[in-house]
């Protein structure tokens, strides 16, 4: 379908005047063309549709680098606990009942707080990667799988098979070799799994220094970290990307930098489950890729990128005791750019011709945007999902003016979700 979006400001972080007015135009699931006001329109495009933008700007859409989307049915459930009792107590009791269906319900309540607040792709770890390959690609959403291959759940030989078939399975959909953590897997595995990444040149992701007894039980057992001990084992050999990296040393994040491996900051669940701050300043003074994450709604609660990149720049400031630290644009860049290089996306994540039409609406007429002193600054630091007005994924508009185009109807969601919750918890 082509679609012209008119009457719109565009933000182009990559050009000097940052914000401009004009349209842009969507031929199937690319950027056709941008056309700055005043401007003589391309010839040859015929809009199948027409939407008068109002003078609202249109952004690429964020990128949510490290997400655990079937989660939500642990929202408010397992709460203000120490992290090693809350996954022993709450999170893996539960988890080891879900089955297929009950993991594609609660993965759409998901699905409609993304698009609803921006956010155009997930990175998301979980069971039963082909289910989350069914919804995301059916629901029109794009999503990067991430194996969280254990000690207690698949196997090498189950990942290998999923990464040979889920690179293929559909435009929206790409799959990627990792592990949940170093402290629940064995060396063993560990070297089935390097043996993989070496095999076919895969990035290889994980959680990764989330806690500090984390950090500290890996060092008693191995006599490294755990960045040194799983790059010791060659699993960094071809890049990836760690979630969290609160409790990193110096030499790791040099590491870090030497490996092009990304570090994707969840600033909310790190606050929530006080794991710390991550070291975003050293990180980025050593050229390490920042990408940010919601991580998922069992220790965040929420699916909010807005949330996100506010924590991420206040907590760095706190943490460097300096208010000038890293300014918003910095900032915004990491939710949109940043966490696409963590993904593995090739694509520029600008507004121009020929990029991935994975763009967002910003409503400019709500009280949290004005005055226009900064717009940038605006949506990193008074910004919430209420500003979000559409999301296009691919070409296609998936949420626009609260209602959803996901091939499913929320109301029906809801219901199933509060069953199967019932069932699985007998509450």
């Amino acid at each position: 379908m082509n679609i012209r979006l008119y009457n719109a400001r565009i933000y182009d972080p990559c050009k000097k005047e940052q914000i401009m007015r004009g349209e842009v135009r969507i031929q199937d699931d690319k950027i056709f063309s941008v056309i700055r006001e005043g401007d003589e329109p391309d010839e040859g495009f015929v809009p199948d549709r027409e939407i008068d933008c109002a003078g609202n700007l249109l952004m690429r859409g964020f990128n949510d680098a490290h997400t655990h989307s079937a989660m939500t049915f642990l929202r408010s459930l397992a709460d203000d606990k120490p992290t090693p009792a809350w996954l022993r107590e709450d999170v893996f009791p539960v988890e080891a009942r879900l089955t297929d269906d009950d993991i594609a319900a609660f993965q759409k309540i998901a699905i409609m707080e993304y698009v609803s607040g921006g956010i155009c792709s997930v990175m998301d770890m979980y069971l039963r990667p082909d289910v989350t390959a069914e919804v995301f690609s059916s629901a029109g959403m794009r999503a990067v799988i991430v194996s969280g291959l254990n000690d207690f759940t698949s196997s090498t030989s189950q990942m290998e098979d999923e990464y040979k078939r889920l690179n293929f399975y559909h435009p929206l959909i790409s799959y990627k070799m990792g592990i949940h953590a170093e402290y629940t897997c064995s060396e063993g595995l560990l070297r089935e799994v390097s043996g993989l990444v070496k095999q076919y040149g895969a990035s290889f992701y994980c959680h990764l220094s989330e806690t500090l007894s984390e950090t500290r039980e890996c060092f008693e057992k191995t006599g490294m970290t755990p960045f040194e001990y799983l790059d010791s084992l060659g699993l960094f050999e071809h890049g990836g990307g760690i979630y969290h990296g609160v409790h990193l040393t110096s030499d790791e994040i040099r590491l870090l930098a030497e490996k092009n491996v990304s570090v994707v900051i969840n600033s909310a669940s790190n606050c929530k489950l006080a794991s710390g701050i991550a070291p975003l300043k050293e990180l980025t003074d050593a050229g390490v890729n920042i990408g940010i994450g919601t991580d998922g709604p069992a220790s965040n609660n929420s699916l909010d990128m807005f949330r996100e990149m506010y924590l991420t720049s206040v907590l760095c400031k706190i943490r460097e005791s300096d208010a000038a630290c890293l300014d918003a644009v910095s900032i915004l860049d990491m939710a949109v750019s940043g966490s696409a290089v963590c993904m593995g996306f090739d694509d520029p994540c600008v507004i121009a011709p020929g990029n991935r039409a994975d763009i967002i609406m910003i409503d400019m007429h709500k009280p949290n945007m004005q005055p226009e002193n900064n717009i940038i600054k605006n949506i990193v630091y008074s910004g919430n999902p209420e500003n979000v007005i559409m999301t296009m994924v691919a070409g296609k508009i998936l949420y626009r003016n609260g209602e959803y185009f996901l091939g499913f109807d929320p109301e029906e969601v809801y219901s199933d979700c509060e069953a199967r919750l019932k069932a699985l918890t007998g509450n």
